[in-house]
């Protein structure tokens, strides 16, 4: 029983020599970590609106905001581990250590977080643009350090890997998108008639975009007839309700002017032998 009592009154005497000594570093260092935490959140406020002011796009500000708060943290942290006496070169250098490591592991990932500051950085799109990339089209939703979000016309969110588009082609068409088509009309008909016609489509219709303006003439001849082109710009978030239903007009006013479409006729011939 003796024994019991001495060593409760040792863990006793430890506990109170514990709180005596470090009992006051605790306290600073939470009330730094406390004080640390509000004051990140505040210059990252400060840091947002500065950028907002000066007119960077979202996904800039929020980038420059973030990092500001982390590195305040940093500075936070590594005040509040002062306070207990720890010397942070070795944190540090463990800290590299298990960075390297584990370099070779991530290889993806970290390359992903270099593709998306470089976008971030460069600003090749941002959020709101029509890109292209590798066939997949969309329009850009989110800027990831990771990934970036595309959406389309029928509500699909395309995540691609930012690793993924550095390194490649990206078509930027803003908020919009390009039509080309061909109209095949026969060689007697009138090509600037049917010119004169389909642009009067394109430059009445509400869903085609004024600038940059709607392009239409002879691509070429071939056999079949005259090909007329036709180019010009819709709303990605519409891109084919608009383009079937100025397709729809197009027809429509050939068919009531009378336009011959031509079209490829097969003759089979059969012989009695």
């Amino acid at each position: 029983m003796e024994e019991e009592l001495q060593t409760l009154q040792k863990a006793a005497d430890l506990a109170s020599e514990i709180a005596v000594n470090y009992g006051f570093q605790f306290f600073a260092a939470l009330v730094i970590l406390i004080i640390g935490w509000q004051l990140s959140r505040w210059i990252s406020s400060l840091v947002l609106k500065l950028c907002e002011r000066l007119g960077l796009d979202i996904t800039l500000s929020k980038f420059f905001a973030g990092l500001a708060k982390i590195i305040v943290l940093a500075f936070v942290f590594i005040i509040a581990l002062g306070k207990f006496g720890v010397s942070i070169a070795p944190f540090i250098a463990a800290m590299g250590a298990i960075v390297f490591g584990s370099t070779l592991a991530l290889q993806g990932p970290i390359s992903n977080y270099g593709a998306g500051l470089t976008i971030i950085l460069t600003r090749p799109f941002i959020v709101g643009d029509t890109i292209r990339i590798n066939n997949v089209v969309g329009i850009v939703e989110e800027i990831k350090l990771a990934y970036t979000s595309l959406s389309n016309e029928d509500g699909e969110v395309i995540t691609v890997p930012n690793n993924r588009i550095i390194g490649e082609i990206i078509y930027n068409s803003s908020k919009n998108l390009i039509v080309e088509q061909i109209i095949t009309i026969a060689h007697d008909e009138n090509p600037d008639k049917v010119i004169q016609l389909i642009l009067e489509q394109l430059n009445n219709h509400e869903g085609v975009v004024s600038e940059p303006a709607s392009q239409v003439g002879i691509d070429k001849l071939s056999n079949l007839g005259i090909e007329i082109g036709l180019r010009y710009w819709i709303p990605t978030e519409k891109y084919f309700e608009l383009k079937y239903d100025i397709n729809k007009g197009i027809y429509n006013a050939l068919q009531a002017a009378n336009i011959n479409i031509p079209y490829q006729k097969q003759i089979i011939q059969v012989e009695n032998s």
